[in-house]
């Protein structure tokens, strides 16, 4: 017998099942349960309906780790609706773009972002603007919680649902600059749920607390594993070492995601202040992903922190998890080291290294060849974006995503990514094009020529920095820091700015970045950052 698969499964589970069950917990530490959750969820809808959303209609969030991002989500699913959450790290001409790009009727905003939708207000789609705390917001903005309230509670009548709707359009960084919408269906978000509630290991008693961003891939799946399996989200604002720290113990967490750079931070805390306890009455398990740990820090987090690290893989595209160094007969066989590795293909999930001609490449651990991968949870589509869609999905192997990165493959089907065939940076967990750094740079007065190149940091992974060559004597590191930050979201903002008299480049004019990542990479094992 077959079914649809849809987001809503999860939620209706949670509701059916765990329906007294503290499902959410907010910030300030409001208390949702389950059945409160789904009533909160239905308001909001019907809500969203007043406006007149309907089945294919997006409504955009941006907001931090909050309760409502949730409801939201929820919500606009509920409806056949496209639910479009956004980084909020951006700056206004990005917001404009993505809100043009996914043509959002609807924007919900958190009363802290929400002044850089306005900046731009007049340039989108959108007709309908809704603010959390919108008192706080300047320009004319309904209240979130005025919106909730005043709506009925009974359940929306539910359009008919195929699993092969559009979900969700996470935006990430394209190589060329602007953000490619990255499409996924509502069967892409639940298998991708199933496979990765198998390899994080959740159980209905878990308490997840929120320190990897929502927005970020819907949060890694969370947003519905969680859900659907009955364990309590632990909303977190925003990230602090202290602030992991309290909710942790206060919460009695269990499970959380961060990227190695949360990692770092939290080791950073601990060595200030040793004495502060860093788990509740319960084990602490965190998954993390982007740049590979480096192996001192997963010793000092499992041995003197004591929280067990699990280690995944995957892209925007990719929902994101497609390997995972989570194997305990592995783990036992080859020891710790293994955990720097990205690991083997998830359940259902068909993950191998090619050459150019898209032949596999030996599983000897030292041949180099490009991560393709085929599954149900890889994604749809690019929106609005046919070309970058058919050359991801057939450039070397036809009917396998393309990853861009480059890596080996082992006996044991062990994947280490060594390095990227696309102009990507991961810093902090965040995709920077350094091919949009250098646009900005190029718009600089007395700014020549410029390359943006990843380099090694042992707090990011990777650090973007720019090279550049300068048009006159006028130039200053601190003139071409001031120019970006007025032009790029703060974590693209090169780290390093360094000054020279020419860049490499080859007969053509290319400029030769190979050359100058080899520079600064040639004392690391590989030349993609560990954090």
């Amino acid at each position: 017998m077959k079914t649809e698969m849809t987001t809503l499964d999860f939620l209706d589970r949670a509701a059916d099942i765990y329906d007294d069950v503290v499902g959410v917990i907010a910030d300030d530490g409001t208390e949702y349960t389950y059945a409160e959750f789904e009533e909160r969820v239905n308001r909001l809808s019907n809500a969203l309906a007043e406006f007149g959303i309907e089945q294919g209609d997006r409504v955009a969030m941006l907001a931090s780790n909050t309760h409502y991002f949730l409801e939201a989500l929820y919500a606009t699913n509920q409806l056949g609706a496209v639910y479009v959450p956004m980084n909020y790290r951006l700056v206004p001409d990005d917001y404009e773009y993505i809100l043009s790009d996914c043509e959002a009727s609807v924007v919900i905003a958190d009363h802290a972002f929400a002044d850089k939708v306005e900046a731009v207000r007049g340039s989108v789609p959108a007709e309908q603007f809704v603010g959390y705390e919108a008192d706080r917001i300047d320009g004319d903005w309904v209240d979130y919680m005025d919106l909730v309230d005043g709506a009925s509670p009974e359940p929306p009548e539910r359009p008919d649902i195929s699993e092969d709707d559009d979900a969700s359009i996470n935006y990430t960084s394209g190589t060329t600059g602007d953000p490619k919408g990255v499409v996924r269906t509502h069967r892409t978000e639940h298998w991708h749920a199933l496979v990765l509630n198998q390899h994080m290991e959740i159980r209905d008693d878990d308490t997840y607390l929120w320190t990897l961003p929502m927005f970020h891939c819907n949060g890694w799946g969370h947003t519905y594993a969680i859900t659907g399996t009955g364990g309590t989200h632990v909303c977190h604002r925003e990230f602090t070492p202290e602030g992991t720290l309290a909710k942790v113990r206060e919460h009695d967490v269990s499970f959380m995601c961060g990227a190695p750079t949360v990692l770092n931070r939290i080791i950073a805390h601990h060595d200030e202040n040793p004495s502060v306890e860093t788990t509740g009455d319960r084990d602490v398990r965190i998954a993390t992903a982007g740049s590979a740990p480096a192996t001192a820090t997963i010793e000092t987090v499992e041995d003197d922190i004591g929280w067990r690290i699990i280690h995944i893989y995957g892209l925007t595209e990719t929902a994101p998890i497609i390997t995972t160094s989570n194997s305990p007969r592995r783990l036992a066989e080859r020891g710790r080291d293994l955990k720097v590795n990205q690991g083997s293909e998830t359940l259902a999930t068909d993950v191998r290294v090619v050459d150019e001609n898209g032949d596999d490449v030996p599983a000897d651990g030292e041949t180099m060849g490009e991560v393709v991968v085929r599954g149900n949870q890889v994604m749809d589509r690019y929106l609005n974006k046919p070309e970058a869609t058919e050359k991801a999905f057939n450039d070397r192997l036809p009917g396998y995503f393309h990853t861009g990165d480059l890596g080996v493959i082992d006996e044991d089907g062990m994947v280490a990514i060594q390095d990227r065939k696309k102009d990507i940076i991961i810093s902090g967990g965040e995709n920077v094009s350094s091919i949009q750094v250098e646009d900005v740079l190029y718009d600089h007065p007395d700014i020549a020529k410029a390359a943006v190149i990843p380099t090694p940091s042992e707090e990011w992974g990777e650090m973007v920095t720019a090279i550049v060559v300068p048009k006159s004597d006028d130039l200053t590191k601190e003139g071409v820091e001031s120019f970006c930050r007025e032009r790029l979201a703060g974590y693209k903002i090169p780290r390093q700015i360094l000054i020279q008299d020419d860049l490499p480049e080859t007969a053509t004019g290319k400029v030769q970045k190979y050359q100058l990542r080899e520079e600064f990479w040639e004392d690391e094992e590989r030349l993609i950052g560990q954090g």
